[in-house]
């Protein structure tokens, strides 16, 4: 089933690497477009440079503790029973091997950035963020635990928003120039932590939709009709996140724009407006 805890952690994870994967690419489309090209990670400018990779240290540091708290604490270092993986702990163990990639993914990737040992380019870390994606897509896609009612239709919107983050990161290794696509899988990891958020604050929260309720470590409903209320108010829900992000993406644009935008741009979009 899963806990609070256990989908706010990896939430904060995604909200923070998205939210500053929109910024990044907006600052840099808007200071250059013509020179723009899609960036799996970003440097975070300062303090002489001691920050530069601070968002693939919060990548690896923070999938460790994660994969480090489903791995031993929520386990309780009970891996097996009678010589086999213990079966009441299944989605810790898949928890745990999707983070893993997201660890594997960070570490990669400051060694092509840091060292000479594993040149690549920006491309194919593209491929290998997309792979990380995807392992999280199968997992939670043919997961151990059967999600059904209410907590399934969750599960199945947080799975959709997983499979955008696949083909975003796919896309910018194929398409390295396209600003959209950039801006697209900022996006979507953005989503994809805010529904984490969503998730554990309606299923373990103080969110549940009326006639539901979390028993026994389930989520039931006294009646089809509050299911289908349910689902209704997560479409109702995933759609106000979407139109916020949205809404904030054009709002960081305009303010880059004025603030860090190339003055040959923003010429041009004078002169057109005089055209028009």
């Amino acid at each position: 089933m899963g806990s609070f805890i256990g989908h706010v952690l990896p939430g904060t994870l995604f909200l923070l690497v998205g939210v500053w994967h929109i910024w990044s690419a907006v600052v840099r489309h808007v200071s250059n477009p013509k020179s723009f090209r899609v960036r799996v990670w970003n440097p975070v400018p300062g303090f002489d440079g001691k920050l530069k990779y601070m968002e693939l240290y919060v990548i690896v540091i923070g999938a460790f503790i994660d994969m480090c708290i489903e791995l031993f604490y929520s386990t309780h270092l009970k891996f097996f029973v009678n010589g086999v993986l213990n079966p009441h702990h299944m989605n810790d163990f898949e928890h745990s091997g999707m983070l893993l990639m997201f660890v594997i993914f960070g570490v990669v990737t400051l060694l092509s950035e840091k060292t000479r040992f594993l040149p690549l380019p920006e491309e194919s870390l593209c491929f290998i963020a997309a792979t990380a994606f995807c392992g999280e897509y199968l997992l939670f896609n043919f997961h151990s635990t059967t999600h059904k009612g209410l907590e399934g239709y969750y599960h199945l919107l947080l799975v959709l928003l997983i499979a955008l983050c696949v083909l975003s990161c796919a896309a910018g290794g194929i398409f390295p120039t396209s600003f959209p696509i950039d801006l697209s899988s900022g996006i979507a990891i953005t989503l994809q932590g805010l529904w984490f958020y969503q998730t554990a604050f309606t299923l373990y929260g103080p969110m549940m939709p009326d006639g539901c309720r979390l028993k026994e470590n389930m989520v039931s409903c006294h009646s089809t009709d509050s299911e289908v209320r349910g689902e209704f108010l997560a479409n109702f829900q995933l759609f106000a996140l979407v139109f916020g992000v949205l809404a904030g993406v054009a709002g960081s644009y305009i303010f880059a724009a004025s603030r860090y935008g190339n003055s040959e741009f923003r010429s041009l979009h004078i002169v057109q407006d005089a055209l028009d």
